[in-house]
């Protein structure tokens, strides 16, 4: 009784979702052109922040899995991937690491 009363107060949104035929726009597009500058600034940190962005970012893996790959914690791959995107903004700009967190760099 109580998990059905509790479902009537949830939030229907995700309920109306469509199919479509088209994907949206992705919410970052990368600029070729900054593509040697951002090798060049991951060469400069450290090995560890290194593998972090790398195994995030350029091999997709979740937070989890880079942890069991580097076997380290969670946390240290979320506190290291901060580190990591703090210092490629000083190396390269604001423009081309945004600010938004999760954000692809």
């Amino acid at each position: 009784m109580v998990n059905t009363a509790a479902s009537w107060f949830r939030k229907k949104g995700w309920r109306n979702e469509l199919p479509t035929s088209s994907l949206p726009e992705a919410s970052y597009a990368s600029d070729p052109s900054t593509r040697p500058a951002v090798i060049d600034a991951l060469g400069q940190l450290p090995p560890r922040q290194r593998a972090v962005v790398v195994l995030r970012y350029y091999e997709d893996l979740s937070v989890a899995e880079t942890a069991d790959a580097l076997g380290c914690s969670p946390g240290t791959v979320k506190s290291q991937t901060f580190e990591a995107f703090a210092k490629l903004r000083v190396l390269l700009g604001d423009a081309v690491i945004p600010e938004t967190p999760g954000s692809p760099p």
